[in-house]
């Protein structure tokens, strides 16, 4: 649909409806909400979270959150040089160059928070603490993602392809994971 440009009245009406909330209170909560989603933070909470992981001896898990983070980014690389689709021009707020679709910042969003999600929720027993982890990552995905349209320099399709992408990277990492992980399990059980 991005290619043959059959988005452009979905992408025009979420634009309008976005930036329709203007003004300098939420352009900083925007600005600060696509800075969370940017490289350097990403990179800074990587590198915390592989330092926990392993302290907790979670080699396993360390593999899975790099392939996850690092697979989405590359993916990313891939399908912007495949669709080459141009930024919006009208009325941003912040500058950035490189093409639009998908979306790179609600990709790493998606990649990041939703295997912080998967990783915690396997070890959290309390539905509360899970509940909370669920609400809060759910948060900062769609805020980076509409931090992207409302700044001006995403497409809603870009969002949404990114989550797409993203989703589908993450799903198939964890599948596999848990797949090798259960095979592994079968093959180390004490015999009885």
């Amino acid at each position: 649909m991005v290619v043959l440009d059959r988005v452009f009245g979905f992408d025009s009406f979420f634009i309008e409806l976005v930036r329709g909330f203007e003004q300098p209170a939420i352009t900083d909560i925007a600005k600060g909400f696509s800075y969370i989603g940017s490289t350097v933070p990403i990179i800074v909470i990587c590198a915390a979270v592989s330092v926990l992981l392993y302290a907790l001896r979670l080699r396993r898990e360390i593999i899975l959150f790099f392939t996850v983070v690092l697979g989405s980014q590359i993916l990313n690389m891939v399908l912007k040089m495949s669709f080459r689709r141009i930024r919006p021009d009208i009325n941003r707020l912040v500058e950035v160059t490189g093409y639009s679709f998908p979306s790179g910042h609600s990709m790493a969003a998606f990649a990041l928070y939703g295997i912080l999600t998967y990783l915690l929720w396997k070890h959290l027993d309390n539905v509360l603490r899970r509940v909370f982890v669920l609400i809060l990552f759910s948060v900062m995905i769609l805020g980076i993602g509409l931090s992207r349209i409302y700044l001006g320099v995403h497409y809603p399709s870009d969002v949404i392809g990114g989550y797409l992408a993203s989703c589908s990277w993450l799903m198939f990492s964890i599948g596999m994971y848990e797949s090798l992980r259960s095979r592994n399990c079968i093959t180390v059980e004490p015999k009885g």
